[in-house]
């Protein structure tokens, strides 16, 4: 399968692939349910698979494209250049909240496999100014996504992603809907933010420390896995059990076990 798309040749550092299936196109547009009511904002609108179809719904759309060539190109559109504005910038170092000053955001993109965990890491902290997302990712990021406790997908971007937002799977995408076609199955996820999270977090950062502490060691009890940031003792008084392992553990837990948590700086 060639890697040249209408003229295009697909970057493998930006991690390519282009979308060239019409009903799969369809499919996904519909699930944004673009409108002209929301900020739509698009990420790696790449040689617009989806930015033409929602370009025919909405009047205006900013997409958020770093390839240069693929940019101008957008900016030269015959159809669609009037309701773009084209940002040429990096989606992991983007500032989202200067679009949010027009109104509520609806993001959407097929995000390069590469940079989707930590662009969602990135996008998770403009959730209060973000009214919904739909990205096409790797199948098994949608499945860690969705994951609840006790699931072998379960980990850290489970119970992160699911204290910021709602997560919801829309459907699943064979890799011959891309040129080319990648190595993997795809799916696309609808993120919702919480309007208030779901359970109280004191320290965001703690929570982020703890998950990652107790799934980077996942096999060990939390006891051991989390050791240097909570006693047995402090664990037992919130009704957790030391001998317990991460992959068992709710958010709710999480957060608990966060709350009660200490760090020393080295």
């Amino acid at each position: 399968m060639s890697n040249v798309h209408l003229g295009h040749k697909a970057r493998k550092r930006f991690g390519q692939n282009f979308l060239n299936d019409n009903y799969v196109i369809d499919q996904i547009v519909s699930a944004i349910a673009p409108t002209n009511d929301d900020v739509m904002v698009e990420i790696g609108p790449g040689l617009g698979a989806l930015t033409e179809p929602v370009c025919e719904i909405i009047d205006q759309l900013t997409v958020v494209e770093l390839d240069r060539d693929l940019a101008k190109r957008l900016r030269q559109h015959p159809f669609m250049s009037s309701k773009l504005t084209v940002i040429e910038a990096d989606a992991l170092q983007y500032d989202f909240s200067e679009l949010a000053k027009q109104g509520s955001l609806k993001v959407f993109g097929n995000l390069p496999y590469n940079i989707s965990t930590p662009l969602m890491f990135h996008l998770f902290t403009f959730t209060n100014q973000i009214k919904e997302m739909h990205f096409m990712l790797q199948k098994e990021v949608v499945n860690r996504l969705a994951a609840r406790p006790g699931h072998k997908n379960y980990g850290r971007l489970s119970v992160m992603a699911q204290y910021y937002c709602t997560v919801v799977p829309v459907l699943e995408v064979p890799p011959h809907a891309f040129t080319p076609a990648p190595k993997v199955d795809s799916a696309v996820v609808r993120l919702i933010p919480h309007q208030t999270p779901p359970v109280q977090v004191n320290d965001l950062k703690a929570l982020e420390k703890v998950t990652a502490m107790a799934f980077g060691q996942r096999r060990k009890t939390i006891r051991n896995s989390l050791k240097a940031a909570i006693s047995v003792e402090d664990l037992e008084s919130i009704d957790i059990n030391p001998t317990w392992r991460a992959e068992g553990l709710s958010l709710a837990q999480f957060a608990a076990i966060a709350n009660k948590a200490t760090f020393t700086e080295a």
